[in-house]
């Protein structure tokens, strides 16, 4: 109990000395160890370091997860270590409903059929968004938060002990000065001196001691650079893959989607009535088909096809998007349709499904 009350007496008079020391130097009525340009370089780095690093690391988790709500959970069972509950990425569940709906309402209709493509396509996007969340927080964001709370908790924990070795030092500085204005005027303070002077030289060497470790931890700044330069490569191959993949999704979901009519009846067990489909306006310059020149011709005309088309009964012939055929008109047939030929195939095909060319 004595030692322990020794050492707490002995703890609280350091404090005080080093809170005197502290204020005399900001009222300047003190003089102050100063360190090297070199050293104050290195922790103005470390700093600088350390706020953009919180700044990045910050906005990343925000771009990774918009949801605040979804991020502060994320981050609660992080510092718990338990695993959180699956969530699905808003694209995922946007996908799940086009999918429900497409199935609710048909999937040999053209639009139920058309929700279960593009759901299926963002149910994709949503896969590959939780590839890059994923990837992204363990290649970039775990790194920089091991920097924030390990390597820089660590030297500011050193910089801390160093800011106290400076005032023990200072404070001893002075006491010696003290002693040395004393024994000029009375030679009883000579020992005082002597013991002012062993604690300078002390405190010099545990200060000294703490700056290179200090020094040292500080000038690995430069390695924590090189460290997350390559974390900051390995997030940017991250995204573009992500993008990529985005990108071919995409590409193919608009092929797919170029199979739907653009215009259908409810009820899709009937056969397709004809319809008119809208030619886009030509760039200028270009000619352009009139309405008179929409109408079945007598002779033979080359066509190609706009959508895919399947033939309702024998009498009609299917067609696939892209594909040119040869059609006319046949007396009796009506003006929404048209005879075709492709090869040795035979039947008649809606006009709406087809560019007539010159």
């Amino acid at each position: 109990m004595d030692f322990n009350m020794k050492k707490l007496a002995s703890d609280a008079g350091t404090f005080f000395t080093r809170a005197v020391q502290f204020t005399e130097e900001k009222l300047g009525g003190a003089e102050r160890t100063e360190l090297d340009a070199h050293f104050e370089n290195l922790m103005t780095r470390a700093d600088s370091t350390k706020n953009w690093t919180e700044k990045i690391m910050r906005q990343t988790e925000v771009v990774l997860q918009p949801n605040p709500t979804a991020r502060v959970e994320e981050f609660v069972y992080e510092k718990l270590e338990k695993k959180g509950p699956a969530r699905q990425r808003t694209v995922e569940l946007l996908g799940q409903y086009m999918t429900d709906a497409g199935n609710d309402f048909g999937a040999g209709t053209p639009y139920g059929g058309a929700l279960i493509k593009v759901g299926e396509s963002q149910k994709l996007l949503g896969l590959a968004e939780k590839e890059f969340v994923q990837a992204s927080t363990i290649n970039f964001l775990t790194p920089l938060r091991n920097f924030l709370e390990g390597d820089y908790k660590a030297m500011a924990k050193e910089r801390k002990l160093l800011q106290n070795k400076r005032l023990d030092l200072d404070a001893s500085k002075t006491r010696l000065r003290k002693a040395k204005a004393a024994e000029a005027r009375a030679s009883m303070w000579t020992k005082e001196v002597s013991k002012g002077e062993q604690e300078v030289r002390v405190a010099q060497a545990e200060f000294d001691r703490q700056a290179e470790i200090t020094r040292l931890l500080l000038e690995g700044i430069s390695t924590t650079h090189a460290n997350h330069l390559r974390c900051l490569n390995e997030f940017v191959e991250a995204q573009m893959t992500y993008y990529a993949q985005c990108y071919q999704y995409m590409v193919d979901l608009q092929k797919q989607m170029g199979s739907f009519p653009t215009t259908f009846l409810p009820n899709s067990s009937a056969p397709l009535p004809p319809v008119t489909v809208p030619i886009p306006a030509a760039p200028p310059g270009a000619s352009e088909l009139t309405a008179a020149e929409l109408q079945p011709a007598s002779g033979t005309r080359r066509a190609r096809v706009l959508y895919d088309y399947d033939a309702g009964d024998s009498s009609e012939l299917s067609l696939l998007a892209d594909e040119m055929i040869t059609v006319y008109s046949v007396p009796g047939l009506g003006s929404d349709w048209l005879m075709s030929e492709r090869g040795t195939q035979k039947g008649k095909v809606p006009v709406a499904y087809l560019e007539l060319l010159k």
